[in-house]
C-alpha cells in the first residue's frame, strides 16, 4: 500500500541525445508466436494510472534513416545540438557522453515495446555492453550499438548476444554455462575489448569459472570451484589496483588468467543460503584497494579475515552510505530479514522485518536496490519480501509498500529517474509482471512477463545508442511450466524522451563506478557511496556523475 513522504513529479530534465541514431523496429510483446529476432512493428505497453491499466498502439517517431544523431526534443535557443559530436571513447574516468541541457515535457511517460526475442527461458539478469563492430570500421567502441547478453536454458544453459537496437541475434556461445548464474562482462586481459565470464557446472553442487572473448571464443575454464545450488552471480573488480582485474563469485577470487587467488571459508547457516548469493567488492577500510563482502563475513583480497559473525545469517550484501559518515554500510538481506552492518562489521540493525512479513528463505532472502527515491538528497533502499515490494528509509521505516506475487525466488529490482525530476521510479519483476512504480508505489507501467523467479531483475541502459534509456526484462516458465512472454522484452518511451542512461550494465552487483562505459575495469574504483550512493541502478550521465539530484553528501 502506498506510504507517506512522497513527492509529486516536478520538472523533467532530459539529456541531449548526442549519439548516432538506431532503428525503431519492435514487435508485439503479447504475440507468443513472434519469433527469434526483432520485427518491424512497435506496440505500446500499458501506461497505467492508480485506478486502471490501458494499452494501445503508438507509432514510432524520429527519422533515423540517415544514421545521424536523434534529437528528441527542441534544444534551448542558445544551444546548437548539431555542433556537439558524439564521443566514441570514454572521455572522463567513466563515461563518453555530454551534459544535461534539454527540458522534457512534464508527463513524458509513453512506454512502448521496442523489440522482443524468443529463445527459451531466462532466469538471470540480462547484461548490456558493446561486443560487436556494428559500423564495420574495425573497432568496437561506444559508437557501435550496445548488445544485450542473455543466458537461456535449464540447468545447463547457453549465452546469447543480441543486437540492442533490433533484438536480432549476433551469435550464441556453444560452451555450456550454468543458466542460474548471472555472468559478468569486462576487459580482463587489457586488450581494450570486453570478455564474458560465466560459470559452468562441476558435478551437481559446484561451479568453475569460464571466460570467453567478446566474440564467444573460449579462453579458459578455471580449476577453482565454489559450492553452489542456484541463483549465484559473477563479478569483476581490480581488488589489488594492479591494472589486471580479478573475477569473483561467492567466496572465490581468481586472477584474470583463471588461476586461483583466494577461496573464503563457507558461511555458516542453512546450506541453500550459503550457496546462493551475489557477493560484492568495496573498499571498506579506506586504503584504496577492495575487499570481498559476503555479508556474514568479509575478507581482504589476500584472504585476511576482516570479520566473520555467525550471528549474521548468510544473505545478499549491498553497499551504501546510510548515515552520511563517508564510510559504507552493508545491507544484508537474509532469511531473518534486513541486517545493516557498519563497514567494520558492527551490527546496526539485525533481522528487521518492517512490513511484518515473516522470516524465511522465501521471503527476505533477496538483493536490494539503493537509490534516492523521493528526491530528498538521501538514498533509500528497496527490497522484496515475497508478497510486498517496499522502499525503506535509512531507519527502516517504510516509505511505501505494494503487493507483488513472488514467493518463489530471489529476485531483485532496480530504479531509474526516467523523467528527470530528481526522484527515481522503482522497478520490480515478479512472477507475472514487470512493474514501474511512481514515488508513492503506484504502478506507472505494468508489462506481462512470466517466471518462477530466481536471481533475475530488470535493468535500464541505453541499449540502442539513441540517447534515451530503455528497460530490459527477461521471462521464463511459470509454475504451470508455461512461458507466457518473450524471453527478452526491451521497452522504451515511444518518443525516446526518457533520460539518457549509460550504455552498459555489466554484472549483477552493478553500481556504476565498478565499470567504465567501454567495459574496462578501473584499477582504482571510485567509492560508489560517495559519488552516487546507489546500488543496482544506472545513472544519468554528466561527466561520469548523475545530473539530478547532485551526489549525496
Amino acid at each position: 500500500m502506498p506510504g507517506s513522504n512522497a513527492n509529486g513529479h516536478r520538472s523533467r530534465i532530459l539529456l541531449l541525445a548526442l549519439l548516432a541514431g538506431c532503428g525503431d523496429d519492435g514487435v508485439n510483446p503479447f504475440d507468443s508466436a513472434s519469433g527469434g529476432s526483432g520485427s518491424t512493428s512497435s506496440d505500446s505497453v500499458s501506461d497505467t494510472t492508480a485506478a486502471s491499466t490501458t494499452s494501445g498502439v503508438a507509432d514510432s517517431t524520429g527519422d533515423t534513416s540517415d544514421g545521424g544523431p536523434i534529437f528528441d526534443l527542441e534544444a534551448p535557443p542558445d544551444i546548437d545540438p548539431t555542433g556537439v559530436p558524439p564521443s566514441c571513447e570514454v572521455v572522463d574516468e567513466l563515461d563518453g557522453v555530454g551534459d544535461c541541457r534539454i527540458s522534457a515535457p512534464a508527463e513524458s511517460f509513453n512506454p512502448q515495446v521496442q523489440w522482443t526475442w524468443n529463445g527459451g527461458e531466462s532466469a538471470v539478469t540480462p547484461l548490456v555492453a558493446n561486443l560487436t563492430d556494428d559500423d564495420g570500421n574495425g573497432t568496437i567502441d561506444l559508437c557501435d550499438t550496445p548488445d544485450v547478453v542473455v543466458v537461456t536454458g535449464g540447468l545447463v544453459g547457453q549465452i546469447h548476444v543480441l543486437d540492442g537496437a533490433t533484438g536480432s541475434e549476433h551469435f550464441a556461445i556453444p560452451g555450456a554455462v550454468h543458466s542460474f548464474v548471472t555472468p559478468a562482462i569486462g576487459d580482463i586481459d587489457g586488450d581494450g575489448l570486453p570478455e564474458i565470464v560465466s560459470a559452468t557446472p562441476v558435478g551437481f553442487f559446484n561451479l568453475a569459472f569460464t571466460a570467453f572473448e567478446h566474440d564467444g571464443t573460449p579462453i579458459w575454464t578455471s580449476e577453482a570451484v565454489w559450492p553452489h545450488d542456484q541463483g549465484g552471480a559473477v563479478g569483476i573488480a581490480d581488488f589489488d589496483n594492479d591494472g589486471s582485474p580479478e573475477i569473483y563469485g561467492d567466496g572465490a577470487i581468481i586472477n584474470a588468467d583463471g588461476t586461483t587467488r583466494f577461496v573464503a571459508p563457507a558461511q555458516t547457516g542453512w546450506f541453500l543460503a550459503q550457496r546462493n548469493t551475489a557477493t560484492t567488492a568495496a573498499d571498506l577500510d579506506g586504503d584504496g584497494d577492495l575487499e570481498l563482502i559476503l555479508g556474514q563475513s568479509a575478507y581482504q583480497h589476500d584472504g585476511t579475515e576482516i570479520w566473520n559473525d555467525p550471528s549474521v545469517l548468510p544473505g545478499y550484501p549491498q553497499v551504501a552510505d546510510l548515515d552520511d559518515d563517508d564510510d559504507p554500510e552493508i545491507i544484508v538481506n537474509n532469511s531473518g530479514g534486513i541486517t545493516i552492518l557498519e563497514h567494520d562489521g558492527t551490527i546496526k540493525f539485525q533481522d528487521m522485518r518492517p512490513t511484518g512479513d515473516p522470516s524465511g528463505l522465501g521471503n527476505w532472502f533477496r538483493p536490494s536496490t539503493v537509490h534516492d527515491f523521493d528526491d530528498d538528497g538521501l538514498s533509500e533502499f528497496a527490497v522484496s519480501s515475497a508478497t510486498h515490494y517496499s522502499v525503506f528509509f535509512r531507519n527502516l521505516t517504510t516509505m511505501w509498500s505494494t503487493n507483488v506475487v513472488d514467493g518463489s525466488g530471489w529476485a531483485a529490482g532496480t530504479a531509474f529517474d526516467f523523467l528527470g525530476d530528481g526522484g527515481a521510479e522503482a522497478m520490480y519483476a515478479d512472477e507475472e509482471n514487470l512493474f514501474v512504480f511512481d514515488d508513492m508505489g503506484v504502478p506507472l507501467l505494468t508489462v506481462p512477463r512470466s517466471s518462477k523467479t530466481l536471481i533475475e531483475y530488470p535493468v535500464v541502459a541505453d541499449v540502442d545508442n539513441d540517447g534515451s534509456a530503455e528497460i530490459v526484462v527477461v521471462s521464463a516458465t511459470n509454475w504451470d511450466d508455461v512461458q507466457t512472454s518473450p524471453t527478452v522484452q526491451v521497452i522504451r518511451d515511444a518518443e525516446d524522451r526518457w533520460i539518457q542512461a549509460r550504455r552498459i550494465w555489466n554484472q549483477h552487483t552493478y553500481h556504476v563506478t565498478n565499470v567504465r562505459e567501454d567495459s574496462t575495469i578501473p584499477a582504482v574504483e571510485v567509492p560508489s557511496w560517495r559519488e552516487l550512493n546507489t546500488f543496482r541502478t544506472n545513472a544519468q550521465i554528466e561527466g561520469g556523475t548523475v545530473c539530478l539530484p547532485p551526489p549525496a553528501g
